[in-house]
């Protein structure tokens, strides 16, 4: 994947503020892969655990990178250096065998609802080994180039289908489980994975021109930022077991049973409240609360997301009532509500109006201090 590894010239060998450059990234890349390998506590967000698994793949997506880096300069200044052909598909083939196939592995991991298989995808790597070391053996920039190109393109084409799917239902996933979203959603994912793709096909006939080389250094530096927080700020969930139907119990009234231990007791307020948590509150199981979520037409997180903007208005109405000052973050998170974004989107989605709207709506006669 050539937006870690471009490809070399003269030019870029001799450049020595580009080999500085190039260098520095690569030590970069190995700092923050041994980073991520080595330390436990969270730098980035001390209060977030992030999932064990995603921050070893992300390891040696970081430190394969930084070899990248190490094969390309070997290939470029030191090996191969008469045969420009061989030492490309030999260096491509590397990039596409590892990076790639650690990529997916990264975005798949960041999808915590199931396990989802890698080796499909490692095996979709096979016929580009196969058509390297045929392009090599008959020097054909046919089959060791071109063709393991186009090959890798089509394939991670079809990944990001699949991707989009999966994080469509991840998202509903999410919905259906978690009252709180916050360092739980990964749709910043799918941005990433477009990006990727993009560079590749901006990079990968790249003959050597300095700029591109430069962008390729600045872009992986990027990248890299982008990872780091990305995992350091997603929440490792825990495993949901599916339970069988047999085992709820039969004719109960779940809504009664929400009114009386969810509502009455105010137990939407409670941060990270989940679908199993407020299962085993009403004495139910979560896939019995799930399917009558479902037959109402709504997902937990909006039911619970309902309860907390009503418990919202009734706080503001009281401090208006009491010429209190109203702070709405404060009445935000005392209402339940992790950040305040969140609680302006919930908010305008279940009133349809923005917060500041709605206040404004009220033709208070009285003045009133808003801090957010």
């Amino acid at each position: 994947m050539r937006i870690f590894a471009p490809m070399y010239g003269q030019q870029s060998i001799h450049d020595l503020l580009f080999i500085l450059l190039y260098g520095g990234v690569a030590m970069l890349a190995l700092a923050a892969g041994f980073y991520l390998w080595l330390r436990r506590s969270n730098a980035i967000a001390p209060t977030v655990t992030p999932p064990e698994a995603l921050r070893r793949w992300t390891a040696a997506f970081f430190m394969t990178a930084a070899l990248s880096h190490v094969w390309w300069y070997v290939l470029g200044v030191y090996w191969l250096t008469d045969d420009r052909l061989v030492r490309d598909i030999t260096a491509v083939t590397l990039d596409h065998i590892t990076l790639v196939s650690l990529v997916m592995a990264m975005l798949l991991r960041m999808l915590q609802d199931r396990q989802r298989r890698l080796w499909p995808w490692v095996l979709m790597q096979v016929p580009i080994i196969v058509a390297a070391a045929v392009g090599i053996v008959r020097h054909d920039e046919f089959y060791g180039f071109e063709l393991t190109t186009y090959w890798q393109l089509t394939v991670m084409t079809v990944f990001v289908v699949y991707y989009i799917y999966s994080l469509v239902k991840y998202g509903r996933w999410l919905h259906e489980n978690y009252a709180d979203l916050e360092h739980k959603e990964v749709w910043q994912s799918l941005l990433f994975v477009v990006a990727i793709f993009a560079v590749y096909e901006a990079y990968f006939t790249n003959p050597g021109e300095m700029v591109r080389e430069y962008l390729a250094q600045v872009n992986t530096i990027v990248i890299i930022a982008f990872l780091l927080w990305r995992i350091e700020t997603l929440q490792t969930l825990d495993s949901i077991t599916e339970e069988s139907e047999e085992a709820a119990p039969k004719g109960i009234n779940i809504g009664a049973l929400l009114e009386q231990h969810c509502e009455a007791k105010q137990l939407h307020l409670q941060h990270d409240l989940t679908l199993q948590q407020l299962a085993t509150a009403i004495g139910t199981n979560r896939t019995y609360l799930s399917g009558y979520f479902a037959q109402q037409g709504i997902t937990y997180n909006a039911y619970i997301n309902r309860l907390r903007i009503e418990h919202f208005i009734r706080s503001y109405r009281e401090c208006i009532g009491s010429e209190s000052n109203v702070k709405v973050m404060q009445l935000a998170q005392q209402s339940g509500f992790y950040s305040y974004s969140t609680f302006s989107a919930a908010f305008k989605k279940f009133m349809g109006v923005s917060v500041t709207a709605w206040m404004k709506s009220k033709e208070l006669s009285q003045d009133f201090s808003l801090i957010s």
